[in-house]
C-alpha cells in the first residue's frame, strides 16, 4: 500500500480558494533536497489571511499551506543537514509559492532551513513561530537604532497576539520599560506577567490623532499598522524608533513628515519572509538564550491539526491570544 500524508491543501478554482484536507503522496509533499517528517506548525495572522484569501497569498492553483514548521529530516541531499537534525521552516515563500508546513511530510530546500539551536524542541519552536521570531527580529532592529534599556519606555501594540505576547516577554527580559498596547483589556493581568509595567487600550491609538503629539516612547514594536502605526510615529520621543512588521489594524499608513522632520524619528520595517540566513541564525541562536521558555509555555495555546481552519477565523477576529501549536504528528 502506498504511504500518503495528511495536510491542508489550498486550491484555486474559479478563482476562489477552497482549504480541506488531503492524503498526499510522496510526489505531493513537495520539491527539495531535504524531507522532513513535521512534528509541529503553528498559526499566525498571515495563516488566517492566507486561509481566508482576504489578501491574495496563495499565489499557485495548488500547495499546502502553513507559513512555518518544525520536525526532524529523515532524508537529505544537502550537506548542511543530516538525518536527524531538528530543523525549523519560517517563511520563504511557503504557503504562498510552494508547499507550507500543514503536512506530516515535507520537502523542500536546504537553503529555507535553519538548524535549531540546543535548548530548544521542535515544540517549543512552533511556540516561537514567525510571529515570535519577527519579534526577535524587531528587538534586534532596536538594538542596532541604539535602543537601550535607558532610553525609556517602549511600547508594544498588539501585545496580545503572538509578535506582541513574545515581544513583551523579549524586551521585560532585556531590562526594557514595556507598556503593553490591547483591545482585551481584560488580558491585563496577563500581559503584566510576561513583563509589562503598564497596559492601555488600544482605543488611545487606533483613531486619527494629530500629526504632531505628547512624546510618551522611546520606542515601540507595532504589528497594527493604519492609525495605529500614525499615531505611534507622532508619540515617540526625539531619536524615537518604531519597528512595523504587521497590519492588523490595516495596510494604510495615514501619517505625516513632522514627526521625521522635526523630532528624528525612524520607521523601520521588519521583514520575515525572506530574512537572509545569517540574520535567521542570529534571531534563533538570540531566542535560545533570551526568551524565558515558562512564560513561552504560558503562551501557549494548543490547537489539532484538525481544526485549524475554524481557528483560522478566531485569530483574524483577535480571539486567540499568545502563541497557537499545531501538533501535526505522524
Amino acid at each position: 500500500m502506498t504511504q500518503t500524508y495528511k495536510a491542508l491543501v489550498a486550491k484555486r478554482l474559479d478563482g476562489k480558494l477552497a482549504v480541506g484536507f488531503e492524503q498526499l503522496s510522496a510526489a505531493e509533499i513537495g520539491e527539495g533536497d531535504v524531507e522532513i517528517a513535521v512534528e509541529y506548525s503553528t498559526l499566525n495572522y498571515k495563516d488566517g489571511l492566507a486561509m481566508s484569501d482576504a489578501i491574495p497569498i496563495v499565489q499557485q492553483d495548488k500547495l499546502i499551506l502553513g507559513i512555518d514548521m518544525a520536525g526532524t529530516v529523515v532524508s537529505s541531499d544537502n550537506s548542511r543537514f543530516s538525518v536527524g537534525d531538528k530543523v525549523v521552516l519560517n517563511g520563504y515563500g511557503a504557503s504562498e509559492t510552494h508547499n507550507g508546513g500543514y503536512t506530516q511530510r515535507l520537502r523542500t530546500k536546504g537553503e529555507y532551513l535553519v538548524k535549531l539551536p540546543a535548548g530548544i524542541s521542535t515544540r517549543q519552536a512552533m511556540a516561537i513561530g514567525t510571529a515570535g521570531y519577527t519579534a526577535m527580529l524587531s528587538v534586534m532592529r532596536l538594538e542596532r537604532l541604539g535602543v537601550v534599556p535607558e532610553s525609556g519606555v517602549v511600547l508594544v501594540t498588539g501585545a496580545s497576539g503572538g509578535v506582541g505576547t513574545v515581544a513583551i516577554s523579549l524586551l521585560s527580559a532585556l531590562g526594557y520599560r514595556v507598556t503593553a498596547s490591547t483591545g482585551r483589556m481584560e488580558e491585563a493581568d496577563f500581559l503584566k506577567s510576561l513583563g509589562a509595567s503598564d497596559v492601555i487600550n488600544r482605543a488611545e491609538l487606533s483613531e486619527p490623532g494629530e500629526m504632531m503629539q505628547a512624546p510618551r516612547w522611546a520606542a515601540a514594536v507595532d504589528s497594527c499598522g493604519s492609525h495605529t502605526l500614525a499615531n505611534v510615529i507622532a508619540q515617540l520621543h526625539y531619536s524615537g524608533v518604531v519597528t512595523a512588521c504587521g497590519l492588523a489594524q490595516g495596510l494604510d499608513l495615514p501619517s505625516n513628515m513632522m514627526p521625521f522632520a522635526l523630532r528624528n524619528v525612524s520607521l523601520l520595517g521588519v521583514d520575515s519572509v525572506h530574512a537572509p540566513m545569517p540574520l535567521r541564525e542570529e534571531a534563533w541562536r538570540r531566542l535560545a538564550k533570551d526568551l524565558d521558555m515558562a512564560k513561552l509555555e504560558a503562551l501557549l495555546v494548543n490547537i489539532p491539526f484538525d481544526d485549524v481552519p475554524a481557528a483560522a477565523g478566531k485569530i483574524l477576529q483577535g480571539q486567540i491570544r499568545g502563541r497557537a501549536v499545531v501538533e501535526i504528528g505522524s
